[in-house]
């Protein structure tokens, strides 16, 4: 690259200060958070990584340095061949759970349906109450409060997917998370278990006194 074509000096602090100013913003956002899923927290997020690459990109052509800063990819590695300018999107979120206390779930169900009478424990023990819970509590609210309805968190995914229109009303409900494309994933968001125990597992096997290179 030529001189004329490098970054200016001005340039690259102005991408610092971006990402600085970005950090307060997500930080403030983690700090009032309203649920595990709060989109403002998403949007922050989406905010600091872009303006993080910025940076990156802008310290790497001048300076020819690098930061330890890493955008998440999707797991498979399936590279983003969207819509460069998405006029709509989609978030597909998927958590899983564990009813490991039936009894306390049916009674928090009941409780819900004796103050609603539209709440009735129609199809009555589990099945019941779960259709009688999710009418009352937004999702997000059982996700934060799971474990008093007797639940265990498993694995959850949220997936960003861009797309080039709005769908028509009604076009997708017959079958909602059948025609999402990996390569239209923007951004990808796994919690599991796993994870955890990938980093147990190479703790283990390190050297008590070694740090890896």
């Amino acid at each position: 690259m030529s001189d004329a074509a490098l970054p200016t000096v001005a340039e690259v602090r102005a991408a610092a200060e971006a990402v600085k100013a970005a950090l307060d913003r997500h930080l403030a956002a983690v700090e009032g958070r309203t649920g595990d899923e709060d989109p403002e927290v998403y949007a922050a997020f989406n905010e600091l990584a872009a303006a993080a690459e910025e940076y990156d990109e802008l310290l790497y052509d001048r300076y020819d340095e690098v930061t330890p800063f890493e955008i998440p990819t999707p797991e498979d590695g399936v590279p983003y061949s969207g819509p460069a300018e998405p006029a709509a999107f989609s978030v597909l979120i998927r958590r899983d759970y564990a009813v490991v206390e039936p009894p306390r779930l049916i009674a928090q169900a009941e409780r819900v349906a004796a103050h609603d009478r539209d709440a009735e424990l129609v199809h009555g023990g589990t099945a019941g109450a779960l259709g009688v819970l999710f009418g009352e509590y937004e999702p997000d609210e059982i996700a934060s409060r799971y474990k008093e309805f007797g639940l265990e968190e498993g694995d959850s995914t949220l997936w960003i997917a861009a797309s080039e229109e709005m769908a028509e009303p009604g076009e997708w409900l017959a079958s909602p998370f059948g025609h999402t494309d990996a390569e239209d994933v923007l951004h990808r968001f796994d919690v599991s278990s796993v994870f955890d125990e990938e980093i147990d597992e190479f703790d283990e096997d390190e050297e008590p006194g070694l740090t890896p290179a």
